[in-house]
């Protein structure tokens, strides 16, 4: 076998994968995605503060200056209507004042902390230092939190009582929060970009089902702190997932058939030996695309073979 063949062999089982490849990109991943970006293009996202927040194209991240009591935010509109979700990003923050926080959240128009629906997300400087808080506002606007200080909060049931996980400046984190419909279960975990260790996670009860969020944002709408102090850095690689819908069971009913009446004729049966019992098979039967290809390989190979003969 020359080189022309082997080199023509090898094209076309390329060809296979890549036609098998995007099937099993759709069924590795089970969320159905909502809304994703990497800002290596302009996301577009809306500010009323286009001086600090903005999209630099040179890093290809998100740039953020959150100053309390001026109401700065910036905002993607989402199509989210209710149910299970799982927001994440990836966040590095470069300066971090006493009594300033960066904030990121998944909530209505308003995108105020203090009014729901509000899911949010905060790295804060304030009291207990630099430490992290998942906060919700419900859509009945009950405020539900709690935050990785050692009982920081009062120990009432569910309250965090692990140890104490503080955040650094300089340092890129991965920030997953998932909220379950079923359970009305609300959870954060904060890793480490680099490590992908985890540096805290929590869950709180929502005690209602979530609804009415529209918006990924980060701003300081409701945050009445100091002015001329700042929470500064970037976001990047923000993602909203939902589970797949369910697909529905279709129940069909078959008509009820009166059974035949059969006549009863005797009749001597030869004598059968038994079948042969094959062991069971070990592997799943070769998928009908892999198949295909690898006759389309052989009736190739082949070919150019009986031409070379000739």
């Amino acid at each position: 076998m020359n080189g022309r063949i082997i080199l023509i062999t090898l094209l076309a089982c390329a060809g296979i994968l890549l036609c098998i490849a995007p099937v099993l990109a759709q069924t590795v991943n089970g969320q159905t995605v909502i809304y994703q970006t990497s800002f290596d293009s302009d996301p577009h996202w809306t500010t009323n503060n286009p001086s600090n927040d903005y999209w630099d194209p040179t890093l290809a991240m998100y740039h953020f200056s959150l100053e309390p009591s001026t109401g700065n935010y910036a905002y993607i509109p989402v199509d989210y209507d209710r149910g299970s979700f799982t927001l994440e990003y990836d966040v590095i923050i470069n300066r971090i004042d006493p009594g300033t926080t960066f904030r990121l959240g998944f909530s209505g128009a308003e995108m105020d902390r203090t009014k729901g629906p509000d899911v949010l997300t905060e790295f804060t400087n304030a009291k207990y230092g630099q430490i992290m808080w998942i906060r919700l506002v419900t859509p009945g606007n009950q405020l539900v939190q709690a935050n990785s200080e050692h009982a920081a909060t009062e120990l009432e049931p569910g309250a965090y009582d692990g140890p104490t996980a503080k955040y650094e400046v300089n340092q890129t984190y991965h920030v997953t929060v998932t909220y379950s419909d079923d359970q009305k279960l609300l959870g954060m975990k904060v890793e480490d970009k680099t490590t992908g260790n985890e540096l805290w996670g929590y869950y709180v009860n929502s005690g209602e089902y979530l609804h009415g969020m529209n918006r990924i944002f980060i701003g300081t709408v409701g945050d009445y702190g100091v002015m001329n102090t700042y929470a500064q850095g970037y976001i990047d690689n923000v993602r909203l997932s939902v589970p797949p819908a369910a697909t529905p069971t279709v129940t069909t009913t078959l008509p009820v058939q009166t059974p035949p009446t059969y006549a009863i004729i005797s009749t001597t049966m030869a004598t059968q030996v038994p079948p042969t019992t094959l062991p069971a098979p070990t592997k799943s039967p070769v998928p009908a695309p892999l198949a295909i290809g690898a006759l389309g390989i052989a009736v190739l190979f082949f070919g150019l073979s009986a031409h070379r003969k000739y």
